[in-house]
């Protein structure tokens, strides 16, 4: 006879434990145990317990393999689930053997768990009962995780209609989602008791549109009613408001605006010429072309409108950003003039007001929705659909999936359904919103996706004041270095990495799902070597966490004084100067039931509710050795360090950069 110990975690979280019949049977080298039942006479798995028990078995088993865990009825008790964190066993010569776990188990069922030590398919050959069970696994997932296409050119998204239709593991605890309930309905009711959601006019001044959210304020949102017609501040806001991924480097003025060295004089200095700052490089551009065609919508009965403008940028002596040409349209000529910051006051704010409205379009739809959360729920299930839980892959971008299949399904079945709030409060109205982002996804590119390549090809790595720049590329570097070490440990060579056919079917279903097959996306297909995995895994954690942060946290805190993001116009783009006064811009921007629809939904997405984790907080350990465990806190150590050096550089600045503090940073898209 030999005796093992086993011990068995369940989860600390509301309703984590069972009433259920919980038993155990060992599969080591050399045979199977007995199932046996795991009893202390109670109620032995309530949340946050951490049990030993004895189980005999009639010979040694000889290294552990597996164990099957049995969830039965008991008794009259009803069924129920129970989250199961972890099994380890202990040999009768005193061997550990760890079986992370971190899921549900629902109903009656049984689980089998592969010891914790994270191996490739190629570390397995020859193990047939190993090799059957990440057969067996990896079925089971992809008939759990199902594709289906959402809209034509979209990429391709879990088939779930509703939350309700999502396996536990991949919906928010109760917790979360009650908070997130209480939050919306609190921002509702502040809505209707101060009368503002069914008031189809215009605003009557500027003063009462801070009255939507007195209880929301923050030091930026503030400093944005304070600033938003201020130059500076409007090119402040491509380096580090919530799209600080579309301004780039001009070297030629494109042939459809017409901006001549006359024009902006007065806004360049006397010293210097158009030309002179081109080549300096010292001249910037934002294009707004792929709104062009995209068709808009009727809001209160009254139609809405949309441009595709284009705006030339200046770095001036000071380093700060500021504009100095807008064109309102793609197309030159005398009703499409171009605007200047030398013309009348109201005409050159209404010029600015119509490139706010294009930003926030291509913000929120493809900036946003798009690459921060559409890409990263592919992503996700690609993780889950081809990579067994013993692939290190698979261990290390688990806690960067957490929530993105429950909050993408929630927008999918709650935000961007007919009715909602791209119907309620902008200009594109749903119809546009799903053109618009197919367009976004042919023109989505892995160059843009990978912060260096990005900052570079745009010709932004020297900017200054670029808070964006200098604390994404510290986060980058941070999960590049172990992202390179996590590699290293398991891919020893570049063959190991391309034949490795887990892998491959999880990077080729990306470039399938993702990016819709394009190769023009630059997107790998398959992975030849260990430099183009660590960089595609580097990607895809730092898209998921920082990018999403930095595009995410920050949308109430720049729209909650709305003339500085309005998210629909309702005039035609102005075709000559010297129309504009402040009666007609408020007659122009988004009517009050419109700008509180928006602001409802910002209020209550910009923040996290609950259940926090912060980038680099693994609270659930899936690699179970001691090498992967170093490389994890000398992780945590450095984005602790860039939390430091970012909380002691804003308390220098008028407005603090916050979205890439690691400590606000969470690990996934949840929210």
């Amino acid at each position: 006879m030999a005796a093992y110990t086993v011990q068995v975690a369940t989860g600390n979280l509301l309703l984590a434990g069972t009433y259920s019949s919980i038993s155990i049977a060992l599969v080591g080298a050399r045979g199977e145990s007995a199932k046996h039942r795991l009893d202390h006479l109670g109620r032995d798995f309530v949340p946050g317990a951490v049990t030993d028990y004895k189980v005999p078995c009639e010979q040694d088993l000889g290294p552990l393999l597996l164990i099957r865990l049995y969830k039965e009825r008991y008794l009259f008790f009803p069924e129920d689930s129970w989250f199961c964190s972890f099994v380890r066993v202990k040999s009768p010569q005193g061997e550990t053997y760890h079986f992370p776990a971190y899921q549900w188990l629902n109903g009656y069922c049984t689980l089998t768990l592969r010891e914790g030590a994270a191996k490739t398919v190629g570390d397995d050959s020859g193990n047939s009962l190993l090799l059957e069970h990440r057969k067996e696994e990896l079925k089971t997932r992809q008939e759990t995780y199902r594709w289906k296409e959402y809209a034509p050119g979209w990429p391709r998204c879990i088939d779930a209609d509703s939350t309700d239709d999502l396996d536990s593991n991949s919906k928010y605890l109760i917790t979360k989602s009650t908070v997130f309930a209480l939050r919306t309905a609190k921002s509702g009711l502040e809505m209707q008791l101060k009368g503002f959601s069914n008031v189809k006019e215009s605003w009557e001044n500027l003063d009462d549109i801070g009255k939507v959210f007195w209880f929301h304020k923050t030091p930026v949102t503030e400093y944005v009613r304070e600033h938003w017609m201020d130059d500076d501040f409007f090119g402040y806001q491509y380096l580090n408001g919530v799209n600080p991924v579309v301004i780039r480097k001009c070297t030629e003025i494109p042939a459809n605006f017409p901006v001549t060295s006359e024009m902006v004089a007065g806004c360049l200095g006397k010293s210097t010429t158009l030309q002179e700052e081109l080549k300096k490089g010292n001249i910037f551009i934002t294009d707004y072309k792929i709104l062009e065609d995209i068709p808009t919508c009727k809001l209160n009965d009254k139609p809405q409108y949309l441009s595709a403008p284009l705006c030339l940028l200046h770095l001036n002596p000071q380093g700060q950003m500021v504009p100095v040409a807008i064109q309102v349209s793609q197309t030159p000529g005398p009703e499409s003039p171009i605007f200047l910051p030398t013309d009348n006051k109201w005409d050159w704010i209404l010029a600015k007001i119509w490139v706010r409205m294009a930003n926030f379009h291509v913000h929120e739809v493809n900036t946003h929705l798009l690459e921060a959360h559409f890409h990263c729920e592919v992503y996700a299930m690609a993780t889950l659909r081809h990579l067994p839980m013993c692939h290190p892959v698979y261990k290390l971008l688990l806690p960067h999936t957490r929530y993105t299949l429950h909050i993408n399904t929630l927008a999918r079945s709650k935000l961007i359904q007919p009715g909602g709030v791209f119907d309620e409060a902008t200009a594109t109205g749903r119809d546009g919103m799903l053109k618009l982002l197919a367009k976004g996804v042919q023109a989505s590119n892995y160059t843009s996706l990978c912060l260096p390549d990005d900052l570079n090809e745009r010709g932004v790595m020297s900017l200054p004041n670029f808070y964006y720049r200098d604390d994404g590329m510290k986060i980058w570097t941070a999960i590049e270095t172990l992202v390179s070490g996590i590699v290293g440990l398991y891919y020893k060579s570049d063959a190991a990495v391309k034949n490795d056919p887990e892998l491959q079917a999880w990077v080729h279903e990306i470039f399938t799902e993702a990016f819709l097959g394009r190769k023009s996306s630059g997107i790998p297909s398959t992975l030849e070597t260990t430099a183009e995995l660590i960089k595609f895994l580097t990607m895809i954690i730092f898209c998921c966490s920082a990018r999403h942060a930095a595009v995410n946290s920050g949308q109430f805190d720049f729209a909650a004084w709305m003339p500085n993001t309005p998210a629909t116009l309702r005039q035609p783009p102005p075709k000559m100067k010297g129309k504009a006064t402040l009666r007609s811009i408020l007659d122009t921007l988004p009517e009050v039931n419109s700008t509180c629809a928006l602001l409802l939904l910002l209020s209550i997405v910009s923040y996290e509710p609950g259940d926090l984790r912060p980038l680099g907080y693994y609270p659930e350990e899936h690699f179970t050795e001691g090498e992967p465990k170093k490389l994890i806190a000398a992780f945590q150590g450095r984005v602790a360090e860039i939390s430091k050096e970012i909380e002691e550089r804003n308390r220098t600045l008028p407005i603090g950069y916050l979205y890439l503090n690691p400590s606000e940073v969470q690990n996934s898209v949840s929210i």
